[in-house]
C-alpha cells in the first residue's frame, strides 16, 4: 500500500519539531508493509541543516520551493493509495491541501494531519475564509499529535467526518540512555526554538528559576535564543540536533518541558521533548496541563510544576538518585505503553479499516 506524505521535512529537525514525530511513526508504518513517499520543500535552511540521510524506509522527494515543483509532486499524489498533507510545512500550505486532495485517485484515502492542532483550531476559527474550511468535509480523516478530547470535538465541530489523535510516542532505537557528556552539563536543560506562543511560559517555567537558583547551572538549546537577555547563570548552546538529544538530556539532573500556549490551555498535548527526555531516563519536569497522567504519573515519573515556583522548588529539592529513580519510571512506563510501535499499530487499523469500507461501498 503506497502513501505519499506531504510534509515539512523528514530529513532535518531544523525549525521543524514534528521531524522526529515523522520518523518515529513513519518507520512503524514501512515496517508494517507501507511503501511510504515523504515530499518536503526546499525552504528554511533545512536541507543544509540535516539530521539523518535519506533513511531506506521511505523514500524522499526534496522540491524546490517554487510553483512549478509544486505542481509536479502534486501530481504525483495521484499514485497513491493513501495521501496524508501535513500542517506546517511552511510554504504553499492551502495549495498543498487543495491540489494533493483533487488529484487523489477515486478509492485513496484522504488524512490531513495536524501536528499543532489547537493553533489549526483557532486559526479555523477565527477565519471562515480558510481553505480548510472547504476542505475538511471531504476529507476521510483527520489525525492529529496531541489534543485529547477538546480537539476532536472541535474538529467534529468544524465539519471533519473522523477524528482521532496520534499522540507523539517513543522511538527506543533513536532516544536512550547514553553517557552524560560535559558540553550539555547542568541542573535544568531545556530545549525548545523560540516561538511567540512560548517565550512568556519560558520566561516564567525557566527564567525565572535560573534568576532565583543564582548558583545553580541552566542549559538552553534551540534556535532564537541569541538575543534573548538571560540571568548570568544560563548558557545557551543553540541549535541541538538529533544525535545530541540523548546526551543533552542524560547530563542535566533534570530536563524541562515547557507547552506552547495553545496546548498547554487545551491538553492532552505531549511534546516530542517529553517522551524523548523519558526514554533517554532524564529526570523530566514539565509545566501543568491537563491530561498528563495519561503519560506519566506526577510525583513518581515526573515532576509537575504550576509556576517558576514550583519548578525552583523541586530542582532544589532533587538530588542525583531520586532524579535517576524517577527517570527510571519514566522510561519503563513510556516503553511499556507510549512506543510508535504501539501507535503504528492504532494507524494501521484506521487505515485498513478505511480501505475496507471503500470496497465494500464499491461492491454494493
Amino acid at each position: 500500500m503506497k502513501i505519499a506524505f506531504y510534509g515539512s521535512s523528514l530529513l532535518s529537525s531544523y525549525w521543524n519539531g514534528a521531524a522526529t514525530y515523522y520518523r518515529g511513526m513513519l518507520v512503524e508504518l514501512a515496517k508494517r508493509g507501507y511503501d511510504i513517499t515523504f515530499y518536503e520543500p526546499d525552504a528554511f535552511d533545512r536541507q543544509s541543516h540535516r539530521d539523518i540521510d535519506p533513511p531506506d524506509w521511505a523514500k524522499v522527494v526534496v522540491y524546490p520551493a517554487t510553483e512549478s515543483a509544486l505542481r509536479a509532486v502534486i501530481n504525483l499524489a495521484g499514485h497513491a493509495d493513501v495521501i496524508v498533507k501535513a500542517s506546517g510545512v511552511g510554504v504553499f500550505d492551502d495549495e498543498l491541501l487543495q491540489g494533493v486532495m483533487t488529484t487523489a485517485r477515486p478509492h485513496a484515502v484522504k488524512i490531513f494531519w495536524d501536528v499543532d492542532a489547537p493553533a489549526t483550531i483557532a486559526a479555523l476559527r477565527a477565519d471562515a475564509s480558510l481553505p480548510m474550511h472547504r476542505a475538511l468535509p471531504d476529507l476521510d480523516m483527520v489525525l492529529t499529535y496531541g489534543g485529547g478530547p477538546p480537539v476532536v470535538s472541535a474538529y467534529e465541530q468544524l465539519g471533519a467526518r473522523f477524528c482521532r489523535p496520534i499522540y507523539n510516542a517513543l522511538d527506543p532505537a533513536t532516544h536512550h540512555p547514553v553517557a552524560p557528556e560535559e558540553r550539555f552539563q547542568g541542573d535544568l536543560n531545556f530545549l525548545a526554538n523560540r516561538l511567540p506562543d512560548r517565550e512568556a511560559r519560558v520566561e516564567e517555567f525557566f527564567l525565572k528559576p535560573a534568576a532565583a537558583l543564582s548558583g545553580r547551572r541552566f542549559l538552553i538549546g534551540g534556535e532564537g535564543w541569541g538575543d534573548k537577555a538571560m540571568p548570568p547563570n544560563v548558557r545557551k548552546v543553540g541549535h541541538v540536533g538529533t544525535a545530541d538529544h540523548n546526551a543533552f538530556n542524560t547530563s542535566a539532573l533534570a530536563v524541562l518541558n515547557v507547552a506552547r500556549d495553545s496546548m498547554a490551555d487545551v491538553g492532552f498535548s505531549p511534546a516530542t521533548r517529553v517522551f524523548e527526555a523519558a526514554g533517554a531516563g532524564a529526570c523530566l519536569i514539565t509545566d501543568a496541563w491537563e491530561g498528563i497522567e495519561l503519560f506519566l504519573t506526577p510525583g513518581e515519573e515526573v515532576l509537575v510544576a504550576r509556576d517558576g515556583g514550583d519548578v525552583a522548588e523541586h530542582l532544589a529539592a532533587l538530588t542525583p538518585e531520586l532524579a535517576r529513580a524517577i527517570g527510571e519510571a519514566a522510561r519503563q512506563r513510556i516503553l511499556s505503553e507510549h512506543t510508535y510501535a504501539r501507535r503504528a499499530v492504532e494507524v494501521d487499523a484506521l487505515l485498513r479499516d478505511q480501505i475496507a469500507a471503500r470496497r465494500e461501498r464499491s461492491l454494493a
